[in-house]
């Protein structure tokens, strides 16, 4: 069974593209087939994984508005990491909105257009081989129709929850914006949560976390990601941080993360 995830978080500069990336690439290392979607006008997950969107002849929006319906196949590109593919964007991907929003049950175009690469979907076993464990969905920081489009895809949000002062009163809207999607396109859609940019020194990050703790224990994953310049560094590599500083401490937690994550899904039954 694949499993969609979409890493979503309205407020900028929380690691939610990089954490995106990262936790793509280290589900790809413990050998699942992994597949991150940049569904962000702006491309930065594309550029992080070695990918100019200026230079693209298709993207994700070649998926969501041609007709008759590209083959998501043609769309996906390779990484540096084994396992790990990219179905990237470009700028065209802000204009979609009104295009999108004449069609009748536009909020499935995602969905629909990735269940062309689930294995249910594939009635050649060759084909099936070919399937992905996992797809990772790198939504805007917005809470705009894209990232309905993308919560009504997947079975899980991810939420990176940066350990700062508004945190959380951006996590109850985002919390908000899931609950309206499972009563209209999603019902089966859950979350996890789990914080970033800690830095143990700051009594606001500690303060935070303990916020998360209190009220949101059954949704937060354990591990937490805390501050480390080979972050920020990375994306101008064109590789994930275990790739390009496969011993830090960044590349040791989202390590830990990924089979943290890999853990409550198996706990849910999601995986084996």
């Amino acid at each position: 069974m694949t499993v969609i995830l979409a890493v979503s978080n309205q407020k900028g500069g929380v690691a939610k593209t990089t954490s995106c990336l990262s936790l793509g690439a280290c589900l790809a290392e413990l050998g699942w087939r992994t597949l991150v979607v940049d569904f962000d006008p702006q491309g930065h997950l594309s550029l992080a994984a070695g990918t100019d969107p200026d230079e693209l002849e298709v993207s994700v929006v070649d998926l969501l508005l041609s007709d008759p319906p590209t083959d998501p196949q043609s769309l996906l590109l390779p990484t540096v990491m084994t396992n790990l593919d990219l179905l990237p964007a470009d700028l065209r991907l802000a204009t979609v909105e009104q295009s999108l929003t004449e069609r009748e049950g536009y909020e499935v175009t995602l969905l629909h257009g990735l269940q062309r690469l689930l294995p249910l979907q594939r009635d050649d076993e060759s084909l099936a081989k070919e399937s992905y464990d996992a797809i990772l969905i790198d939504c805007p920081p917005s809470l705009g129709m894209l990232t309905i489009l993308a919560l009504t895809a997947a079975q899980w949000a991810l939420i990176p929850v940066q350990c700062e002062y508004f945190a959380l009163r951006g996590l109850l809207r985002l919390l908000d914006v899931i609950d309206a999607v499972r009563q209209h396109t999603n019902p089966s859609l859950d979350y996890f949560i789990f914080a970033t940019l800690f830095d143990v020194r700051n009594a606001i990050s500690r303060r935070v976390y303990e916020e998360l703790q209190a009220h949101f224990a059954g949704h937060l994953l354990q591990t937490v990601i805390r501050l480390d310049t080979r972050l920020r560094e990375s994306p101008m590599t064109g590789e994930p941080v275990i790739l390009y500083a496969p011993r830090t401490r960044a590349s040791q937690e989202y390590r830990a993360l990924a089979q943290e994550l890999v853990e409550r899904l198996q706990e849910k039954e999601y995986i084996q």
